[in-house]
């Protein structure tokens, strides 16, 4: 079983009926026995990247999601639940994450951008994560954010979107992987990320 975070955050439904769509089964829970309980978890978010990582704490999901990626389990990270992994973030003052990678998450600036950075974007390719298995480079994806993450580490940066400048919108390293745009709000092609990403679940 899939089971997708509910920390009081996030578009946990839509995120579900997308799996559902796709022949797959999901569990939205905010118990920490079912992170530990799942073959793989799921992430998303939208809202304040400190108030996440204060839910998380509090409800007692942070310690969960880091054994289960500890363990291996496969983890998606959908928008908020990228920038989570990240050591800190700019937002609303300087925050710590969950610190799985060095980096940081900083605000999109100046040159006349709308903030935030809403609609459809294109996503290419540094290198192909499962998630993109048959799913042709510079397609276009969902996006709703402010903030992105610049990671310390290029090499687990699989995917890039301009926006003003280059940006982070994918990452890729053993068993996390994770969007910066939303796979559920991404018709055709967030619904093979999702089927792909199942995929993925059954060979770990």
């Amino acid at each position: 079983m899939i089971t997708i975070i509910d920390y009081g955050m996030g578009n946990l439904k839509s995120v579900q009926k997308a799996f559902t769509k796709v022949g797959i089964d999901s569990l939205i829970s905010s118990k920490p026995s079912d992170i530990d309980n799942a073959s793989a978890v799921v992430l998303p978010g939208v809202g304040a990247f400190r108030d996440c990582v204060s839910n998380l704490g509090k409800l007692g999901l942070a310690d969960s999601i880091y054994r289960a990626i500890e363990q291996g389990k496969p983890y998606l990270g959908i928008c908020l639940g990228l920038q989570i992994l990240f050591g800190e973030s700019e937002e609303f003052g300087a925050s710590s994450g969950l610190g799985f990678f060095e980096g940081s998450v900083i605000r999109f600036r100046g040159n006349g951008l709308k903030i935030p950075h809403m609609g459809w974007n294109n996503v290419k390719l540094k290198k192909r994560p499962p998630l993109f298995n048959n799913i042709e480079d510079n397609g276009y994806f969902y996006f709703v954010h402010s903030y992105y993450v610049k990671p310390d580490d290029p090499s687990i940066i699989t995917g890039i979107t301009t926006y003003g400048a280059e940006f982070t919108s994918m990452i890729w390293k053993d068993n996390i992987v994770a969007t910066q745009f939303h796979p559920e709000k991404s018709q055709r092609l967030g619904l093979k990320i999702l089927k792909n990403f199942g995929e993925f679940v059954k060979k770990a």
